[in-house]
C-alpha cells in the first residue's frame, strides 16, 4: 500500500484550498454584475409598480451587500452603532480600502443612508435610473459652477435628513494603509451641518485589494466612532476637520 507522505499532504490540502479560493472568487466575480442588475430592475419595478419609497428599497441593496458576503465567504461584525442617535442624518466618514467596502457598508452598516455617486453613474439605462429611484445622490464632479450647485444640492439633501456615506481618501489605499482625507470632501459636511461619523472597517483589503479581482474569504469589521460636530467649523476651516476625522478613523483601527 502506497502511504502518501506528510509534506505530499499537505502541499494537496493547500492546493485544494487554493483551488476552491479561485472557484468561489470567480462565482462571486460572475454572479455580482448579475445580482446587480436583478436588484436595479427589481427597484424599478417595486417603485414604479408598488409604489415603494426610497426608504423601503433600501432592502434590496441591503439584501444585494449581504449576499455577495456569504456568496464570498466574508463574516462582518460592527460596533459602536450605539454611538449614534435614531432619526439624526450623518455624514459617514469611512477608510477606503476595497472595492468590498461597499458591499459591506450597505449590507452591514444598519442605518437607512444613501450613496453619492457620479453623475455620469445615473445615465447608464436601468441602473440609473434604479439608483435615482432609491434616492441615491447624484454629484457633478466637473469643475466650476456644475459642481458647486451639484454640491449645494447634494448638501440640502442631507440636511433634509438622507445620511450618506463617504470615502474621504478619494481612492481605494494600494495597501491597506490609511490614506489622507482630502479636505474638499469636508465642504459637503460642513454645508449641510450635520455630524459626521468616524468609521473604521478591517479586513476588507485582505478580501479584495486594488489589484486583485477574486475575492477571498475572511473577517471584516465595520468600527463606528464619535460623532463630531460640524457646526462649530467653517469651510476655510475644512482641513481641520478632515485631519480631525483622520485621526479618529486612525485611532479606531489601531481598536483605541
Amino acid at each position: 500500500m502506497y502511504i502518501v507522505p506528510k509534506g505530499h499532504k499537505f502541499r494537496l490540502s493547500r492546493q485544494a484550498a487554493q483551488l476552491s479560493f479561485i472557484l468561489r472568487g470567480v462565482l462571486v466575480l460572475v454572479l455580482a454584475p448579475l445580482i446587480t442588475v436583478w436588484v436595479s430592475i427589481t427597484t424599478i419595478v417595486m417603485a414604479l409598480i408598488f409604489r415603494w419609497s426610497a426608504e423601503k428599497i433600501q432592502i434590496l441593496p441591503r439584501a444585494m451587500g449581504r449576499i455577495i458576503a456569504w456568496l464570498s465567504g466574508v463574516s462582518v461584525s460592527i460596533v459602536g452603532q450605539e454611538l449614534l442617535e435614531q432619526g439624526t442624518p450623518y455624514i459617514f466618514a469611512a477608510n477606503h480600502q476595497s472595492q468590498f467596502d461597499i458591499f459591506v457598508l450597505q449590507g452591514y452598516l444598519g442605518w437607512d443612508f444613501r450613496w453619492l455617486a457620479k453623475l455620469e453613474l445615473f445615465k447608464i439605462p436601468v441602473f440609473g435610473q434604479a439608483m435615482r429611484l432609491a434616492g441615491y445622490i447624484p454629484v457633478d464632479r466637473a469643475h466650476g459652477r456644475k459642481a458647486l450647485k451639484s454640491l449645494d444640492q447634494a448638501a440640502r439633501r442631507i440636511a433634509d435628513g438622507a445620511s450618506v456615506v463617504i470615502f474621504p481618501e478619494g481612492t481605494r489605499s494600494p495597501d491597506g494603509r490609511l490614506g489622507q482625507f482630502k479636505a474638499g470632501a469636508m465642504v459637503l459636511a460642513i454645508r449641510a451641518g450635520v455630524p459626521v461619523v468616524p468609521v473604521a472597517i478591517i479586513g476588507t483589503h485582505q478580501v479584495l485589494p486594488k489589484s486583485r479581482l477574486l475575492v477571498r474569504p475572511g473577517r471584516v469589521e465595520i468600527r463606528l466612532g464619535v460623532p463630531v460636530s460640524t457646526s462649530e467649523y467653517t469651510v476655510k476651516q475644512k482641513q481641520e476637520l478632515a485631519e480631525r476625522l483622520q485621526g479618529m478613523v486612525a485611532e479606531l483601527l489601531k481598536g483605541k
